[in-house]
Order: C-alpha cells, then structure tokens, then sequence
C-alpha cells in the first residue's frame, strides 16, 4: 500500500532531521535526480548518487535542520536552514534552502534545490 502524502512529509522531515542516511534512503526511488531548476542534466541521477552527495555534505561538516514541510500536491516543498557551506558562513552562519520533492507510489523521484522559497513555490504551480 502506498503511503498519503502527509505520512510522507513526516518521514521526510524526519530522516533530513537524522544524521543517519538509511532513513532517507527507503524513500528515494532508485531512479530519483537531483539537480537546479531547469537543469537539463541533473547532478544526481540515482539513489546511491543522491546519497553518496549527502554523505560528502556531512563528511564536510554540513548539517541541515527542517522546520517545515508542505505538501502541494504531489510534491513536498521542504524547507531548511543549513549550516557549514559557504554559503551559510557569508550569511553569518545559516542559509535557508528549499527543496521540492516529487513524489510517485509512495517514493520521492525528483529534487530539485533552491535559494528562494518563492521560486520553490513558483516552480510547484
């Protein structure tokens, strides 16, 4: 039986929280990309991709902490503050993120990340 979106957003929420990555793991399909917006090539193409690039991230000291997570449809627009990029330290520790999550039977297929929560929610609708 494939899980309700909402169900879905709390295991979410959950397994970014986490700082193990077997959690998110059973919720990429194994064909989940991961890239920019409009990206015609995607940074990660497979599941082991997409964890290999969080595992670099906290390997380097990066840690993100979810405060929300809104399900739109068939997408889940999770937002986050970051620590440990470059892009936190300019901003005197923490930079917000947005990803958009697509979610097909009950596995998330698609990610796409942005800067900008308007942009994240104009590129749901």
């Amino acid at each position: 039986m494939t899980k309700g979106m909402d169900e879905i957003a709390l295991l979410i929420r959950n397994a970014l929280s986490g700082e193990g990555l077997s959690a998110i793991a059973e919720l990429l399909d194994p064909a989940v990309t991961w890239g920019a917006p409009g990206a015609r090539n995607p940074t990660c193409k497979t599941r082991n991709q997409v964890l290999a690039w969080y595992q670099r991230g906290r390997d380097a000291g990066v840690r993100g902490s979810v405060y929300d997570v809104e399900v739109l449809g068939d997408r889940l627009l999770v937002s986050m503050s970051v620590r440990g990029t470059e892009n936190a330290r300019e901003r005197g520790g923490t930079a917000l993120r947005f990803q958009v999550l697509t979610v097909r039977n009950g596995k998330v297929v698609d990610i796409v990340g942005f800067d900008d929560k308007t942009e994240a929610l104009s590129y749901v609708s």
